[in-house]
């Protein structure tokens, strides 16, 4: 009965001990995407004074801009928007973004931090959370002329997207539902059109307050 004991123990010996090797793993992903958002927060502080790259933007819009960034849009006067309207935001999705998104949402599913983790799942690598990449849309809506309040967003996730991508949202007026109310067709897309999210939202679109 003793033997058979010990018998029984030197699998589970063996499962304990790969356990505590991914976790040791993981636990240096979690570190460094730790040690990545704080210098993400001391970034986000030099910018306070004046040190980031965040800065005013150049046309009329309620959103700051960064040199990396770049956008379109058709019309910059929100009495003038209308049905066929569109506004492009370009974005490349970072290592930082992704750690800074995980810390920051508590999404810190190993798909997206763990190497190791991500090679054996159907993806065969880290890919960029879904919602981080939708994130773009609402990016997109913050530029255009006015002050564009979320209603609603339905969202399609078509295909995974790598981190390093470099992704383009397109927001495009459908619908005047009256009451400064519009329906959009949304699409999130790679540097070679192939897109990765789609769906439509609703949105309010108010006078951008005057400034003081």
């Amino acid at each position: 009965m003793e033997q058979g004991s010990m018998d029984m123990t030197a699998p589970v010996r063996g499962m304990t001990s790969a356990w505590l090797r991914s976790s040791k793993h993981f636990s240096k992903s979690l570190v460094h995407m730790y040690s990545s958002v704080a210098e993400a927060n001391r970034a986000m502080m030099r910018g306070r004074n004046g040190d980031s790259e965040l800065r005013e933007p150049e046309i009329d819009s309620v959103a700051y801009t960064q040199e990396s960034w770049s956008m379109e849009r058709t019309s910059d006067v929100d009495e003038e928007l209308g049905v066929g309207d569109v506004v492009r935001f370009t974005k490349r999705i970072t290592e930082e973004d992704v750690l800074t998104f995980a810390a920051i949402s508590g999404d810190t599913n190993r798909l997206h931090l763990d190497d190791e983790f991500a090679e054996k799942t159907r993806f065969g690598r880290r890919i960029a959370h879904g919602t981080l990449v939708s994130g773009l849309i609402s990016s997109a809506l913050a530029r255009l002329p006015g002050m564009t309040v979320y209603l609603s967003q339905d969202l399609r996730f078509l295909k995974p997207v790598d981190i390093g991508s470099e992704l383009t949202a397109t927001v495009e007026i459908v619908e005047d539902l009256g009451d400064d109310r519009y329906r959009l067709d949304t699409v999130v897309e790679t540097a070679d059109e192939t897109a990765v999210i789609d769906g439509e939202a609703v949105v309010l679109i108010d006078p951008q307050p005057e400034e003081e």
